[in-house]
């Protein structure tokens, strides 16, 4: 998600905290931030951030709280089924699944996937608006923990946002 400017210090040095990954032919540095989102309400419920090299399979633990009734994910969640019904029981797994392979194309699970894109789509409405309203599209700070204070501040204002209409009505009643 959030890419930092790589050389804005004195010692013109990459920020040690940061890594590299490559998405198609893209480079980006930085770090990722990695949201657990309810697909009803919107609102995030967990955030972990992790340097850019770390796959986001490895975080799906920590994104879960347990009591969830789905999953979504896209293909970066591939294979994490096991995961899934260990930290999350009661939960259909709705993960995206590889529709694609040696050059020949499912079309069943290409159309199941594009439904399950659907639901992903009310859950990066989420991620939308910390981008968008918030500006959190770069890295502002140099180390990990600084940006990760960010991020969590800026995903607590943006869940406070989601939810200003449902607040200011049970304000007036």
């Amino acid at each position: 998600m959030p890419r930092s400017s790589v050389r804005k210090n004195a010692a013109k040095a990459r920020d040690p905290e940061m890594h590299q990954t490559k998405k198609g032919n893209q480079w980006y540095f930085g770090m990722k931030g990695h949201f657990g989102v309810d697909s009803r309400s919107k609102l995030i419920h967990a955030v972990v951030a992790t340097p850019a090299n770390v796959a986001d399979s490895t975080v799906l633990p920590e994104l879960l709280h347990g009591n969830e009734t789905r999953v979504w994910g896209d293909q970066a969640y591939r294979g994490q089924r096991a995961v899934v019904r260990q930290h999350a029981p009661k939960a259909q797994d709705f993960i995206n699944r590889r529709y694609r392979h040696r050059g020949l194309v499912d079309e069943a699970e290409r159309a199941k996937n594009r439904t399950k894109s659907k639901g992903r789509a009310r859950v990066e409405h989420s991620i939308g608006i910390i981008k968008r309203v918030f500006g959190f599209a770069k890295v502002r700070y140099r180390g990990l923990s600084k940006n990760t204070h960010r991020l969590l501040v800026t995903c607590a204002l943006a869940t406070l946002f989601l939810a200003r209409r449902h607040l200011l009505r049970c304000q007036e009643a």
